[in-house]
């Protein structure tokens, strides 16, 4: 568990989150997605801390963050990420958001527009979840995403069931580890299953596409999108966000499982 430059810092009354900020220059901002912590980032934390700052959050309840039944959705997590962005005076950043953290991403902006944002890039996840036009880049049928929330995310056997299938069965490629799978499921039951179901509901019901189009058309963007379904997932981006660059590349997970080209697809383009 990396501690290095690891500081707390309040954002609302009791709630604190735990940040992680080496290195210097340009800064980089990651969020992690659904459940996930700090810890997931840590191989783009020792690449890019050698020529930018980077900055790598717990969300509101994840990893080291205060765990509140308040605020857990992505409304509030936008307001997080500002305050956040603000106490630490970071300027001109690039915001890279995994999963659901590409809510967090859009909503901030939503909040504050894009004037102190360099670029962004959008790691694996429609602007909106959910749809019943089978042209769209959805996470899933509608009757999938509701057995997960009214039957697995309702106590901790649950989650840890869905989470370790959702690991193997799309956020990587290759047979994994014992000890890798029990890391990464360890690092999302950090946050409770009352508070992931919320945070669940929260992105499955978000629509950030108006945003998405908008963000694209002002700042430069990068999508990158799971090997999966890239055929799906790259004609509704280009759709939607045209000006968005795109590449594909491995799981859902890619930026761990593959972190060396994920890592230089980001340096090429924030270069």
């Amino acid at each position: 568990m990396s501690t290095v430059g690891g500081k707390y810092i309040e954002v609302d009354s009791g709630v604190e989150i735990f940040v992680q900020d080496v290195g210097q220059g340009d800064a980089i901002v990651f969020i992690p997605g659904f459940t996930f912590t700090t810890e997931v980032f840590s191989k783009q934390v020792d690449y890019f801390s050698k020529t930018n700052r980077v900055i790598v959050i717990d969300p509101r309840s994840h990893g080291r963050s205060t765990v509140t039944v308040q605020g857990n959705d992505y409304v509030t997590h936008g307001t997080d990420l500002a305050n956040v962005l603000q106490q630490l005076d970071v300027k001109n950043a690039t915001l890279v958001g995994w999963s659901f953290g590409c809510f967090t991403v859009w909503e901030y902006i939503k909040q504050n527009g894009v004037n102190n944002i360099r670029s962004i890039v959008m790691v694996d996840m429609p602007a909106k979840s959910l749809s019943i036009n089978n042209e769209d880049w959805v996470e899933g049928s509608l009757d999938d995403i509701a057995a997960i929330y009214s039957t697995y995310l309702r106590n901790p056997q649950g989650q840890r069931q869905f989470i370790t299938d959702y690991i193997q069965q799309v956020m990587v490629q290759r047979e994994l580890e014992e000890e890798e799978l029990t890391w990464l499921v360890e690092q999302s039951l950090k946050t409770p299953y009352y508070i992931a179901a919320n945070l669940f509901a929260s992105g499955m019901f978000s629509d950030y596409r108006a945003h998405a189009t908008s963000v694209g058309n002002s700042i430069p963007t990068l999508t990158i999108v799971a090997e999966h379904w890239s055929e799906t997932a790259v004609a509704y981006t280009k759709k939607l966000s045209p000006e968005s660059e795109i590449e594909v590349l491995g799981g859902h997970m890619m930026f761990w499982e593959h972190s060396d080209p994920f890592n230089q697809i980001i340096k090429n383009f924030i270069k």
